[in-house]
């Protein structure tokens, strides 16, 4: 079966993606800001005892043990944070099953970062598996709570229920029709942050935003699940009123994804954000009907092995920018003329 990355979900023509995030920490320890080397290890040491009793074929990696490549793959994947992986110390680590939609960072801000991932518009069924493996860790760990405000976490605006809903939407007719500035203002006036690709602190690339909740105190996981999916339901009927609007042009419309396509299925040489940029077009045309060369999961390889690390992946081999841009020029034609 393949993995939810390479999957197409509910409402995959906008809605690319799911994450719930959950934050933790260990009683008796400090945040990680004030965690001396031998607490970071204590910590980790604790949390690899009880691996074997979580279930869903989740095993322990120290992140010192995992080649550069992979835990860049891993960033590309949203399975692990940048900041995560760049970490210069040896106190990371991190809990994986095989299919990689379980990830549990570490020593990253808080002593645990429990994510659950899934493809398309699927937070409630992401919610329960959450809970899940929270209340697993729960029973082996005991987490730093407050009667009076919930899961003490190490930055104030987790606090409460530690929880993270978000989605990463595919907005490129909001961009064409030049109304993608306003629906992202009205986003954030009903506490929603907004936020690129790789989440606090990135750019939105080739039309792709994340979208969280803000507040995480005061207001329970039910509540912040279902304004979370109240907002991305307008997000989805706007970005699909803007693909109406862009349709009455047809001619304009496939001209342009087709240019796109025809970019990437003749290229010798291609960038990474060349790749991202057209791969937004060529999406569009796909999910619109208007492209019959690609299919969903064509697009999703496209998406997923053109970026530098997990190119690497792809071929098996480390290779430098230039090179990289040639080969990816080689993979895009290798993935489109699959049989």
């Amino acid at each position: 079966m393949l993995n939810w990355y390479l999957q197409n979900g509910k409402e995959a023509d906008v809605v690319v993606s799911s994450r719930i995030r959950l934050a933790r920490n260990l009683s008796g320890f400090p945040f990680i800001t004030k965690c001396k080397k031998e607490d970071l290890k204590k910590i980790e040491e604790k949390v690899k005892e009880i691996t074997p009793n979580l279930g869903y074929g989740i095993k322990f990696l120290k992140l010192k043990d995992i080649d550069e490549i992979t835990k860049m793959s891993l960033v590309e994947k949203h399975i692990i944070s940048p900041n995560f992986a760049l970490r210069e110390d040896d106190e990371g680590a991190i809990l994986i099953n095989d299919d990689e939609n379980i990830s549990i960072m570490i020593n990253e801000e808080d002593h645990l970062r429990i994510q659950i991932l899934g493809s398309g518009l699927d937070i409630d069924n992401l919610m329960n598996l959450a809970i899940e493996v929270d209340e697993k860790l729960q029973k082996n760990l005991d987490f730093a709570y407050s009667e009076k405000y919930g899961f003490l976490t190490a930055c104030p605006t987790n606090v409460g229920t530690g929880l993270r809903a978000s989605v990463m939407v595919h907005l490129p007719a909001l961009t064409k029709t030049g109304n993608i500035q306003k629906i992202l203002e009205i986003i954030s006036n009903f506490g929603m942050n907004i936020r690129g690709i790789y989440g606090e602190g990135t750019k939105a690339y080739g039309n792709m935003y994340q979208i969280s909740n803000k507040q995480a105190l005061g207001i329970s996981e039910k509540e912040i699940i279902k304004n979370l999916k109240a907002i991305v339901d307008k997000i989805i009927e706007q970005e699909r009123l803007a693909r109406k609007i862009l349709s009455k042009d047809s001619i304009q419309l496939e001209d342009s994804v087709y240019r796109s396509y025809g970019i990437l299925a003749n290229c010798k040489k291609i960038s990474s954000e060349e790749t991202r940029d057209l791969l937004s077009s060529i999406k569009l045309g796909t999910d619109m009907g208007i492209i019959k060369e690609l299919d969903d999961l064509k697009v999703n390889k496209l998406y997923l092995y053109t970026k530098p690390a997990n190119l690497q992946k792809y071929l098996g081999e480390k290779i430098d920018s230039y090179e990289r841009d040639i080969k990816r020029a080689e993979v895009i034609k290798q993935i489109i003329n699959e049989k």
